[in-house]
């Protein structure tokens, strides 16, 4: 190996008699670091795009939460959540009430999703928002701005709102009165409307968790679940291990179960991931190009240096050491490309992320005024390595016949 790299790497850098073959292994080279360097900035860019898409969902939703293996209540002591902020990883745990609920108000009614929250969930949601002024007060509500333009509401606006299965109650209140006392529909005001994340615009209203309780018929001290936020600076996968850990050594987990952002809107986050994924497909049929240019060059780089290939034959070299030198020279143009076009994306992406310098098409639109970029380390060794993959699998063939031209005796003759 050591020898075929040595001669692998003198039939790269030598002088060819025929500068053509200079012209493709640049234009190979080039294809390359122009494939990876494309292919990593647009990846780091979706990124960037799923970063922003996940930090608006967990402005009201958390990383991780625990929520009942059956049914939609579980009770919340002070004593577990003081255990579970205890967890290494946590650094803040509180509980929530969630669920479906009918909104009524003069113009029209509609089903929507009500979450009800801690006062210190609140709070934060104030922090990650920038918000000047709580989003409700204890028995009013906040509705997300494409809900309320749908719905007609405004801020200050009186409604209704109820559990469905307070009108299961009514009917059913028809023959047995003694039900009749359960069928209070609570009324409320909108104190505010909030513009977050299209999925919670669209449908959802907040409150606080005990005015989330009587909307959906819960008893004092029962909830929906537990939203879980990690310390900052900690991978949610972590938060994720240490809480399930905690979990199953915890007298609830029979009842109880772990469930993270993804899973919970697993349709959003997948079609974000297949998206990515389909665009790296695509992208590195670039690189495919450019190293299938690689075998033209190969092929009459052999054939340059058939004299050379007969001389080390004769000084005993083997058909698998001739198509190791043709291997190996591929695979040096795959690596030196692919680093250097790894080189090239971490810079570009980089100078985005500190400078901003390539903007929006209508800022207006959106939430930020420039592409955002999140490099990750997994997507470079899966760009690097597939692309350096590519680079041997196309050495196969010119290396092959590379082999065949060295032990054919019609060099042999040629030669002497």
């Amino acid at each position: 190996m050591k020898i075929g790299l040595w001669i692998a790497r003198r039939f790269s850098f030598a002088r060819k008699r025929f500068r053509i073959i200079n012209v493709i292994s640049a234009i190979s080279l080039a294809g390359i670091v122009i494939g990876v360097s494309t292919l990593l900035v647009v990846m780091s860019v979706l990124n960037g795009f799923q970063k922003i898409a996940r930090d608006l969902f967990i402005t009201i939703e958390s990383p991780v939460q625990i929520i009942p293996a059956n049914g939609n209540k579980v009770a919340v002591p002070d004593s577990l959540l003081h255990a579970i902020r205890a967890i290494r990883e946590v650094s803040a745990a509180e509980p929530f009430v969630e669920g479906e609920a009918v909104i009524a108000s003069t113009n029209r009614s509609e089903l929507v999703l009500v979450k009800g929250i801690s006062d210190t969930a609140q709070r934060k949601l104030m922090t990650d928002t920038h918000a000047s002024r709580p989003y409700f007060e204890d028995e009013t509500i906040s509705a997300g701005e494409i809900l309320s333009a749908r719905t007609r509401l405004h801020a200050l606006d009186q409604v209704k709102i109820f559990s469905p299965e307070l009108i299961s109650l009514g009917l059913e209140s028809l023959s047995e009165p003694y039900l009749l006392p359960a069928l209070n529909i609570p009324e409320t005001t909108v104190s505010s409307l909030f513009s977050l994340q299209r999925i919670f615009n669209d449908r959802y209203v907040l409150t606080s968790g005990n005015f989330a309780q009587k909307i959906l018929l819960l008893e004092r001290g029962e909830y929906s679940g537990i939203d879980i936020w990690g310390k900052n600076g900690r991978q949610d996968k972590k938060l994720e291990h240490e809480v399930m850990k905690w979990l199953a050594q915890s007298p609830l987990k029979n009842t109880c179960r772990v469930r993270t952002l993804e899973e919970k809107y697993k349709n959003v986050f997948m079609v974000m991931q297949l998206e990515k994924w389909v665009t790296f497909s695509v992208l590195m049929l670039i690189i495919l190009v450019a190293a299938l240019s690689l075998t033209g060059a190969l092929a009459m780089t052999a054939i340059d240096k058939q004299r050379e290939l007969f001389y080390l034959r004769c000084l005993g070299m083997e058909k698998p050491q001739f198509m190791s030198i043709f291997i190996i020279q591929g695979g040096m143009t795959g690596v030196a490309g692919t680093a250097a076009g790894s080189i090239i994306a971490w810079g570009i992406c980089r100078l985005q992320e500190l400078y901003k310098f390539v903007k929006l098409p209508s800022q207006s639109a959106f939430i930020i005024s420039s592409y955002p970029v999140s490099m990750r380390f997994e997507d470079f060794i899966v760009v690097g390595v597939t692309a350096v993959l590519f680079c041997f699998a196309v050495s196969l063939y010119p290396a092959r016949k590379a082999a065949l031209i060295a032990t054919s005796h019609s060099l042999e003759l040629k030669t002497n």
